[in-house]
């Protein structure tokens, strides 16, 4: 290499001086064979290109780019092939393109070389030769990068301090298509329009009309064709001097726009009307095309360069390359130009506007069309996003068309995060802008969350390796879940396909009709769809609507409960969305009210039109027709799947990012928001709060304690471990709005400001109270836990009664229910007032009297799970007592066991005491009665281990009379006197038994009550203040705080 410089040099010097002293023919004899020898010499290697390339600090390139931009002649030939040589080589190609003016050089060498149409089997003459190898080397270069699917950066070869004529050569060549020879020295501005000096007085084409941007666009170009890495001849000497002259052109402007911030800003400065880059965007050849978006993406990307008024229309071409482009499948040149447009529809309101006018259809087609393309899918949600969330939003037709996009991105298997979240973003602004007319988007999104839990847990199913047995009840219970969601999400489906046919009318041909149909088309709405037309009056109301949107929210919490794939894939397909929308909105009422308005409008009369909001009627039969929409349920059912899910950390983050969704939470728990004074809803609400809001304390503790989930506060000015609860399904907090429910924990000195930006708008009972950390300032001293029985709830069984004797129905199932449907809550009514100094809490875990009703969970299995809710929730930290109603029990006896052997010792040792109200310790009359009446009733596995002299419940009995011994454990027992009505059997007649006997309510240590004319279940409801029922547990609790606090 070194013999190779010093012999270039040398060469340049000799050169040097012929040029300086020889005359014409001499000097032309002498060129020609400087570049003959030159072009041999690169042809050799690539050590022989670089000393070439170095030689005389660049001049030797700089003299051969001068030649092949001077006229036709054999030097110019010899010259094209040694630069043809030199551009191919990628090492020194940089070097070649970066001497000063080689752009306009080789633009001017391009404008020179005439096709050269060659018959068959005829010799191409050397001059010919050479010139081809160039157009040949460059178009390669043009062609090599526009094939990229991943990232399009690639490393510039043009220098990133360029002189404005040499970009404006470039801009010239896009604008003007064919130069014509034209040099440029200078440049002028005249009105905004770019004019050229000639200094070689050579005429210049005028600038093609503007409308050439505007005329049908087709791809005629060849540029995507592989060359070899050597130079050969002859491949683009078809295409005219234009379509090499405009793709090399669009190139170099690339490569400058890539390779500075000072060239983008003198892109911009020489093309102020954008109109030279729409030209390259419109422009037939592909690659033009492609450096086109790049330059428009890069340009667009630099926040000091100002845009250009032509932006909008950029963003229409940019569209329209993309629609082209996805047809063909040149999926390359589909993401640079979509990378363009999101840019363009980022910084230019106008760009969204044009869009939001004209171009959503192609952006719908293109989206049909590329649905395997995660990459394409992805780009065009964000731009969709970025068009109709802000101050532009899609119209009702338009969020109906959508509609079959959106929730398949949002609920997708194959969705990317980026793709869901733009997804659930504007599904989220359709829902908000037109309410109770977006239901049956709404519950189709419903549906396939449904059908996609459902088909993951399938799918577990079968992939689990180690399954439990068929006969587990447990089995059993998730299998009825999946077979309950089968038919719920088929019922959705068909509610979502009848009030779309309703709302938007069913038309014989339905096409562009209806708009919604490119979403009941898929699955699973496409069987309810095709049957549309048979009916030709769908039979849905608001009510029907609302109970199958009911059903379905009580289905998907169940399935995904205990389930963290489940609960982590419906959150990350939008259901936050959903249950935000059922929560602080009502469109059921507001259907209901439209279809009333309606009715009356089109002369149904007063009768027809009100029935729709008219109380529940019952039938003959007893049943009731519910009318209006039960929209209360939703919300309560909306709450506990969002305190479900509110464990998780992404859902916290969100919910606390949300000023009006904690406002609405704060005062639903409060009791101040209308129709919300379900004590339910009110618990899902601080429940969700307190998890929300102890998260980031919770978060940072966890990492100084080394993931225990613990910290440290302060009382006194002493440290004081704290641990953050967590409060999921089946615990209530009873009375939500008592100061006890806040978020003590929370790091909040006197002079913080931690929150102030995001929760100034958040007015909770954290704000007034919030700078104590652990303190014993309204700091319960007990907490007291209710635990009910057979076929109870959490709230229905700790009712007052008017009566201590169940007689109005004949089936232990149902005088429970119908005990509470009325009648104070005692528990948060009175003993929240005469016992203040407690945390109430209350169970809810699932167990029915018989098969008949359903499955259910043994004790042990009940007992697990409640622990383990139990523990989350830190209860153990402070004394506990435990009031228990039937087998209740039995479940908190076992409970006790089992933290015992799990050595949760925090938890037993602080259980200071336990209240049995009718509890079967040694077995239950009832438990007897199926082995002997298998024709009436089947037992259920819980009632089985209820049976007399069962070993389980002896064991469990002398475990806690243990603790009862050691003075560990107070203990008061209720005892039934009274019979309660059994069943009702064939023909009219009855059982009545006494359920739990005083043999077997008694425990054999503690105090026992015996509750005259009291039945079974109604041993916990008290008639008054003053019943043996709730004096006793009054003074059991007052007596166990004196002395355990």
């Amino acid at each position: 290499m070194k013999h190779t410089g010093a012999a270039a040099a040398v060469l340049w010097q000799s050169l040097q001086s012929v040029l300086s002293s020889a005359n014409y023919e001499v000097r032309s004899g002498f060129e020609f064979r400087v570049a003959a020898f030159l072009a041999d010499i690169a042809a050799a290697n690539a050590a022989r290109r670089s000393a070439i390339v170095a030689a005389g600090g660049g001049r030797v390139v700089d003299w051969l780019l001068e030649t092949v931009a001077g006229d036709v002649s054999g030097t110019q030939a010899e010259a094209a092939r040694a630069l043809a040589y030199l551009i191919a080589d990628p090492l020194v190609r940089p070097q070649v393109f970066g001497r000063p003016h080689s752009v306009p050089y080789l633009l001017r060498f391009i404008s020179s070389s005439q096709p050269q149409r060659s018959k068959k089997n005829s010799r191409i003459s050397d001059s010919v030769k050479g010139r081809s190898m160039l157009v040949a080397a460059i178009m390669d270069v043009v062609t090599s990068t526009c094939d990229s699917k991943g990232n399009v950066r690639f490393q510039p070869c043009l220098p990133a301090n360029a002189e404005m004529r040499d970009i404006a050569s470039a801009i010239q060549g896009i604008g003007i298509k064919v130069l014509g020879g034209t040099t440029v020295l200078g440049l002028s501005r005249s009105n905004g329009h770019m004019s050229y000096d000639d200094s070689d007085s050579v005429t210049t084409n005028k600038y093609a009309s503007k409308n050439h941007v505007y005329q049908k666009r087709h791809d005629s170009y060849l540029g995507d064709a592989s060359l070899s890495s050597s130079v050969v001849p002859g491949l683009w000497d078809d295409l005219h001097t234009q379509h090499v002259a405009v793709p090399f052109a669009a190139w170099a402007l690339a490569n400058w726009a890539m390779a500075s911030e000072v060239n983008r800003f003198h892109i911009q400065e020489l093309d102020q009307d954008g109109n030279a880059i729409m030209t390259a965007l419109a422009a037939p050849e592909r690659s033009v095309k492609w450096h086109g978006s790049l330059v428009a993406q890069l340009l667009l990307e630099d926040n000091n360069v100002m845009l250009s008024n032509s932006v909008s229309d950029w963003s229409s071409c940019l569209l329209s390359t993309i629609s082209q482009a996805c047809k063909t499948d040149d999926i390359p040149l589909a993401l640079v130009a979509l990378s363009a447009f999101l840019l363009s529809v980022d910084k230019s309101s106008g760009a969204k506007k044009v869009v939001m006018e004209k171009g959503l259809d192609l952006m719908r087609d293109t989206a049909k069309q590329t649905i395997h393309h995660k990459d394409i899918q992805e780009a065009l949600a964000r731009a969709l996003e970025l068009i109709c969330t802000s101050e532009n939003r899609l119209s009702l037709e338009e969020s109906r068309k959508w509609s079959g996009i959106l929730l398949p991105w949002a609920c997708g298997k194959f969705s990317s995060e980026k793709t869901r979240n733009s997804a659930t973003k504007i599904l989220s602004c359709i829902l908000e802008d037109f309410g109770p007319s977006s239901i049956p988007i709404s519950q189709g999104w419903l549906t396939i969350l449904i059908n996609e839990v459902l088909d993951s847990t399938k799918a577990s199913s079968v992939k689990g390796a180690s399954q439990p047995k068929s006969d587990k009840v447990k089995t059993q219970i998730d299998q009825s879940n999946i077979q309950s969601g089968i038919l719920i999400a088929s019922q959705l489906a068909n509610s979502v396909v009848n009030l779309a046919g309703k709302q938007l009318g069913i038309a014989a041909d339905r096409g562009d009709s209806f708009p919604i149909a490119d979403l009941l088309s898929q699955e699973p709405f496409a069987g309810a769809f095709k049957s549309l037309n048979k009916d030709r009056n769908p039979k849905c109301d608001a009510a029907d609507s609302a109970v199958a949107t009911l059903k379905g929210i009580k289905v998907l919490t169940e399935i995904c409960a205990d389930d963290l794939v489940n609960k982590n894939k419906i959150v990350d397909s939008g259901v936050l969305c959903l249950l935000r929308r059922f929560l602080l909105r009502d469109d059921y009422e507001s259907l209901a009210a439209i279809e009333a308005y309606d009715a009356s409008r089109a002369g149904e009369g007063p009768d027809q039109a009100s029935k729709v909001l008219d109380e529940s009627k019952a039938d003959t039969n007893g049943q009731s027709k519910v009318r209006i929409p039960p929209s209360t349920h939703i919300r309560r059912h909306a709450g506990r799947l969002l305190t479900v899910l509110s464990a998780l950390p992404k859902v916290q983050k969100v919910i606390i990012a949300d000023a009006t969704w904690c406002n609405w939470l704060e005062e639903c728990a409060n009791g101040k928001i209308p129709g919300c004074d379900d004590p339910k809803i009110q618990s899902y609400a601080r429940a969700t709060l307190l998890n929300v809001l102890c998260h980031e304390k919770r978060d940072s503790d966890t990492g100084r304690s080394g993931g225990t989930g613990t910290g440290t506060g302060f009382v006194n000015d002493s440290p004081v471990t704290c641990v953050q609860p967590r409060y999921e399904d089946m615990i209530y907090l009873i009375n939500p709005e008592s100061q006890h429910w806040k978020c003590h924990d929370r790091p909040v000195s006197q002079n913080s400001n931690e929150h102030s930006g995001g929760d100034n708008d958040i007015n909770l009972s954290r704000s007034t109270e919030g700078h104590e950390n652990c303190s014993d300032v309204e700091n319960p001293a007990v907490d007291i836990i209710f635990v009910h029985g057979l076929r109870g709830g959490p709230f229905k069984s700790w009712r007052i009664s008017e009566d201590k004797s169940s007689t109005k129905s004949g089936l232990v199932e149902k005088i429970d229910q119908e005990a509470g449907k009325q009648g104070t809550f005692w528990p948060g009514e009175w003993l929240s007032a005469d016992f203040p100094h407690a945390r109430l809490f209350t169970l809810r875990y699932k167990t029915n009297l018989t098969q008949w009703s359903g499955a259910s969970l043994p004790l042990q299995e009940v007992s697990s799970m409640l622990l383990e809710k139990l523990v989350a929730a830190d209860i153990g930290s402070r004394p506990i007592v435990f009031v228990t109603h039937s087998m209740g029990g039995l479940v908190v006896k076992q409970l006790l066991y089992q933290a015992k052997t799990e050595n949760l010792d925090n938890l037993v040792n602080n259980t200071v005491g336990v209240v049995f109200y009718s509890c079967p310790h040694f077995g239950s009359k009832l438990a007897d009665m199926p082995w002997r009446m298998g024709l009436v009733l089947r037992p259920a596995p819980t009632i089985g281990e209820l049976r007399s002299g069962s070993p389980k419940l002896v064991e469990l009995n002398d475990f806690m009379r243990q603790l009862h011994k050691k003075g560990l454990l107070e203990v008061l027992s209720f005892c039934e006197t009274k019979v309660t009505p059994i069943v009702e059997g064939y023909g009219g007649w009855a059982f009545r038994m006494e359920i739990v006997p005083i043999e077997s309510a008694y425990p054999g240590f503690g105090d026992i009550v015996v509750l005259e004319s009291t039945d079974h279940i109604n041993s916990c409801k008290p008639l008054s203040r003053d019943d043996p029922s709730y004096t006793e547990i009054l003074e059991f609790l007052r007596k166990v705080k004196a002395q355990h606090t």
